[in-house]
């Protein structure tokens, strides 16, 4: 994975975001409180940096158990790092922490395995969560659908590896050769979540990954209750979750967009003014998916400079 080519990405997408909310605040006028939100910034971040540790300590877990030892330091700088591509489609640019796993002996199927175990864990979660707030059956039958629908494929392709290697061959009998070798990693990286199918490592992960999001919606209940937004708690708890769900339906870089309309929209199910839901809305993902982009980036500056003074080092002795 190109390094340049994911900060270009990540950059024309965060510069695409602050145009749109330029755009937005000059239409409505909505943002000039969002000075004030600032005041509350502190502890949903702190809130944000204990969700990252859950994760975190999920991820090592699955390393560890796989048989892989790595620094428990550097291991969670290269965890971080992913962060600086959360926001691409599915999450795919944090895989840019093979690039600095991979020096460390871990093989990239493995990093890529621990990814999609990740995200089945984190689907489950957001499920179960989002149908605290789901009172209408047609809701509820859409977002179990589109869960199971992800859920079949990858278990279908687990169960038969020999798909993607078919699908493999005959891309390259077009000379699709880079597809033909995203098939493969696909293959090996499905098929090694099959390390983890343990009582043990799928109750660990399934807690973790549970904890890790009640946090980050209580985090966005706090913003609520900040704003002066009284609302269900347990509805409070899951707009955040259910917003990520239609987020990720979307196929949207990491849900932009549609996560904050998604947001809005459940919002102003309660009454809530337009105004107040979008300040909320963009609050809470400030504070959570554009602040883990800036700790990803931060991360990834060191790891890079470690590297860098490592080569430099060699090279002089």
């Amino acid at each position: 994975m190109s390094v340049r080519h994911a900060l270009f990405s990540t950059s024309s997408i965060m510069a695409l975001y602050l145009i749109a909310l330029i755009w937005v605040d000059s239409n409505n006028q909505i943002f000039h409180e969002f000075s004030n939100v600032l005041e509350v910034f502190p502890i949903l971040i702190g809130l944000s940096l204990v969700s990252f540790l859950l994760r975190y300590l999920r991820w090592y877990w699955l390393l560890s158990r796989a048989g892989t030892r790595t620094n428990v330091i550097f291991a969670y700088f290269a965890y971080l790092a992913g962060f600086a591509f959360t926001a691409t489609p599915g999450k795919l640019g944090e895989l840019i922490r093979i690039r600095y796993l991979a020096y460390k002996g871990v093989p990239p199927w493995l990093v890529l395995a621990a990814f999609i175990y990740e995200r089945v864990f984190d689907l489950m979660a957001v499920l179960i969560l989002s149908a605290l707030a789901i009172s209408r059956i047609d809701i509820f039958v859409f977002v179990f659908g589109f869960v199971v629908l992800i859920l079949a494929g990858l278990v279908c392709v687990a169960l038969n590896p020999g798909w993607l290697t078919k699908t493999s061959a005959y891309l390259r009998l077009y000379r699709l050769k880079k597809l033909a070798l995203i098939c493969l990693m696909l293959r090996d990286g499905i098929s090694g979540c099959r390390v983890w199918v343990t009582p043990l490592d799928v109750l660990l992960s399934m807690a973790l990954g549970l904890l890790a999001w009640i946090v980050t919606s209580f985090s966005f209940v706090l913003l609520l209750n900040y704003l002066g937004v009284s609302i269900p708690i347990l509805s409070s708890l899951a707009i955040y979750p259910l917003s990520m769900l239609a987020g990720a339906a979307s196929m949207m870089p990491g849900g932009l967009g549609s996560t904050e309309i998604t947001i809005v929209a459940l919002l102003s199910y309660f009454n809530v003014p337009i105004a107040t839901a979008t300040l909320a809305a963009i609050g809470i993902r400030f504070s959570s998916m554009w602040f883990s982009v800036i700790c990803g980036l931060i991360a990834m500056g060191i790891l890079e400079g470690a590297r860098f003074f490592s080569t430099t080092k060699s090279a002089s002795t």
